[in-house]
């Protein structure tokens, strides 16, 4: 998953759209692998726990993200890629199986097998947006990495499958139509912090990535390489925040700074005597705000945070591949950079815990290449790969776009 990218494009647009921040890049293949050529980030209105739920006000917060990115690189975009942070379903591994009735595997075979997996039947109202596969076996015999030119009775391929509302789906096209441009392809949040922020050593032993954003906590699984897991859970750093303004009566703007400047999830021996200056909503005077000790802070932001890593924890253990992703955990998004979240994720998850910012990707700022930053990083390795040369190529199958294949060239990659 971590090769380097010869792109064959010249150029690539991402927008990630969160429920804090909606996020444009625009890069560019250089001597290095990736730079950023253009930049614009906005504040995200009309999302909600990573859903559009006023598509006016987050088209207009995307127009603007976009325009800025615009004029810093100097280029128009036509299309984008575009991230799904919420919306989307616990994924789940399916199989898909042929026949070959004793004939060897072929090119043919392969996409006959892989095109079955991604035209999966699904509940009405969800597709798949991705189908990964993670495995293949010839009549039973597992563990399969290269099938061709092996032979057997029955051909089968294990499938990772992430699916998604169709209407949530729409709603981001109909926003994204709104700005005038093409949406190529969907990725899921937590599949493009991956892709941006874990090293291949972490991705093949097995690693949990969490990404804290605003409105959802995504979670997902890597092991042996490829994306085995992955969810969503609608609790994000936007309602610690809520959760300040409701115990303090302050407004949000000053809940926001409170929880950035004074806010910590671990208590210390000074909390105590550390006093915090609190306006009051609805009083213009700041000599009627009220002080209150850090603990009080503190007491009102760490149960929420404990009680999404304990969420984290129950999906894991519901999953079943928390003993596959062994005792890594690496956290990213906006939310994980609170203080005392490392220490208190490696308490309540009992594992090793590093925060992950953005890799390989040059022409990043400070400001823009920390853990916040990477989903929208992911989400240019992804745009770049898809279509990256690859040793032995394989057709599409008729009336499959291109870019669905992207985890059969990746796989391909790594294991031819």
């Amino acid at each position: 998953m971590m090769h380097n990218v010869v792109p064959r494009r010249s150029l690539v647009g991402i927008v990630d759209i969160g429920t804090s921040k909606v996020c444009c890049f625009i890069a560019r293949p250089d001597t290095a692998g990736i730079k950023i050529v253009g930049i614009g980030h906005q504040l995200s209105r009309g999302v909600r726990n990573g859903v559009i739920v006023d598509l006016e006000a987050a088209s207009q917060s995307v127009i603007t993200a976009i325009h800025a990115a615009e004029e810093m690189a100097g280029e128009l975009l036509n299309s984008v890629v575009v991230n799904l942070s919420g919306g989307f379903h616990a994924s789940r591994i399916v199989q898909s199986e042929i026949s070959l009735n004793g004939r060897e595997v072929g090119d043919a075979d392969l996409n006959r097998v892989l095109n079955l997996g991604h035209h999966m039947k699904e509940p009405p109202g969800r597709e798949v947006i991705h189908a990964i596969p993670v495995g293949f076996s010839i009549d039973g015999s597992r563990g399969i990495r290269d099938p061709r030119g092996m032979s057997g009775l029955k051909l089968a391929v294990n499938m990772h499958a992430v699916t998604a509302d169709s209407a949530v789906l729409r709603n981001l096209n109909a926003c994204l139509g709104r700005c005038h441009l093409k949406v190529e392809a969907f990725v899921a949040s937590p599949y493009a912090a991956g892709l941006s922020a874990l090293v291949e050593d972490e991705t093949k032993i097995g690693v949990t990535l969490i990404d804290m954003g605003g409105g959802t906590t995504t979670v997902s699984v890597f092991y042996d390489g490829n994306l085995v897991f992955a969810d969503s859970i609608p609790v994000g750093g936007n309602h610690v925040t809520n959760d300040i303004v409701r115990g303090l009566s302050t407004p949000l703007a000053h809940a926001e700074r409170m929880k950035t400047l004074h806010g910590s999830c671990i208590t210390s021996s000074t909390d105590e005597r550390e006093m915090i200056a609190v306006p009051q909503i609805g009083e213009e005077d700041e000599t009627q705000s009220n002080h209150v000790p850090k603990s009080y802070l503190v007491g009102i932001i760490a149960p929420r945070l404990e009680e999404t890593f304990d969420m984290v924890r129950d999906r894991l253990d519901h999953s079943g591949f928390d003993k596959l992703s062994g005792r890594r955990v690496v956290l990213t998004g906006g939310a994980c950079q609170l203080a005392g979240v490392r220490e208190l994720a490696a308490l309540i998850l009992d594992k090793q815990v590093r925060i992950g910012t953005p890799l390989r990707v040059g022409g990043l700022a400070p400001a823009t290449g920390g853990p916040a930053f990477a989903t929208s990083a992911g989400l240019v390795h992804f745009a770049f790969s898809e279509r990256a040369e690859t040793p032995r190529p394989i057709r599409a199958p008729a009336g499959l776009p291109d870019w669905r294949l992207f985890g059969l060239w990746r796989w391909l990659r790594e294991n031819i």
